[in-house]
């Protein structure tokens, strides 16, 4: 849950030191741990404890989550190596990643625990420590709803994060998971590049307007690289955050329409399981960033974790030949789709928009699988 601070330019200081001085410590207790091949936290603690209170000023619980901010980060390098996030072990990514100690940026996140930060809801402020001391009576502005969900279900941790000149605070909440009910059928959800989500009630949510602003953002890019110069870089840099920003919510408002029709008529959610997709597909060049940029794991991300908190059944079905097979005959065939657009089965002749026959075909397997989900065990 993420809420907005509005420090006065007194405690916008105090924050700002405080932040750096913490991912000062946490590269220092990096390097450290990447010289002494320390990753554990327990041993990391016990070897840089003393350095980090003395240096750099923080307190005991600050230089705790430091420690645990800095394991961290060596566990999810360790996780990205293993799943191939950075190439091969011959890849000259990889091999700097391996040779060289994680670096923290001077405003990068900072977690606080409640030792180190507590919230008062009623008066809409929360108090940190900093370097300075204890800072108090830093208002927060947040919607009645995220109030809400703060005082019921706010646990753990709570990251400082600085992001474009304002100060947020994100913190955990352990939300309880509705009940999920039987569904009465189910909406099928086909995604594409030219049609972002096709359902197989026939909406179809078009990316021709998503697709014209990543090439118009692509040419700005190109013109602000040929710069190179540090003015260009920042730039680039904001530029990269906005088209982002604007994918997230094209995601967002899609995925929210589609999880409200399933909740009004009591149906479930069905998408194609298209994990590794850009691993199992030959493309020409020219399609290559297209591709790349094709938002349908962050859309599938939404729409199975509004699904989750909405209480909707959410399924992942076998993605094979979904717009190639006809939902009536069941006949399956590469001819099937003459076009991008259009499907016409060679058997029976049941033809219309491909993407709606592949979102049925969807729906269809989904009927099967939570068959089989719900089925009861069948006694020895």
């Amino acid at each position: 849950m993420q809420v907005k601070l509005l420090p006065t330019p007194e405690q916008a200081s105090a924050l700002e030191s405080t932040l750096r001085a913490c991912n000062r410590a946490a590269t220092y207790a990096s390097q450290i741990g990447f010289a002494q091949d320390i990753k554990d936290r327990n041993g990391l603690q016990k070897e840089v404890y003393a350095d980090l209170k003395a240096t750099f000023g923080l307190s005991a619980q600050p230089v705790v989550r430091t420690v645990k901010k800095v394991v961290d980060a060596y566990a999810s390098l360790k996780a990205n190596l293993r799943a191939g996030r950075f190439g091969p072990p011959t890849s000259k990514r990889y091999r700097k990643a391996v040779s060289t100690p994680i670096v923290f940026r001077p405003e990068a996140a900072q977690p606080f625990d409640d030792r180190c930060l507590s919230w008062q809801y009623d008066a809409r402020t929360v108090s940190i420590w900093t370097v300075d001391g204890r800072t108090k009576g830093i208002r927060f502005a947040c919607s009645p709803d995220r109030l809400k969900t703060l005082v019921t279900c706010r646990k753990g941790e709570s990251d400082l994060v600085r992001r474009g000149g304002k100060w947020f605070l994100v913190a955990t909440c352990e939300i309880p998971d509705p009940h999920v009910y039987e569904p009465v059928d189910w909406i099928g959800v086909d995604r594409g590049i030219v049609n972002l989500a096709t359902t197989s009630d026939g909406t179809n949510h078009q990316g021709r307007r998503l697709t014209r602003y990543r090439r118009w953002q692509a040419r700005k890019r190109a013109e602000l690289q040929r710069k190179q110069t540090r003015s260009a870089t920042r730039r680039l840099a904001r530029r990269r955050q906005k088209e982002q920003r604007h994918a997230t919510h094209v995601n967002h408002r899609i995925s929210k329409e589609i999880v409200s029709v399933a909740q009004r008529t009591g149906r479930g959610i069905a998408v194609e399981e298209l994990g590794g997709i850009r691993e199992r597909v030959r493309l020409r060049r020219d399609q290559r960033g297209t591709l790349s940029a094709w938002p349908f794991h962050r859309l599938g991300q939404h729409l199975a974790y509004k699904a989750k908190k909405a209480g909707v059944p959410f399924l992942e079905v076998d993605a094979r030949h979904t717009s190639q097979r006809c939902p009536r005959c069941g006949h399956t065939e590469r001819a099937n789709r003459p076009d991008r657009d259009l499907f016409r089965c060679r058997r029976c002749g049941l033809a219309g928009p491909a993407d709606v026959v592949a979102g049925v075909n969807v729906r269809d397997r989904a009927r099967s699988a939570w068959v089989l989900v719900t089925a009861p065990a069948s006694s020895p």
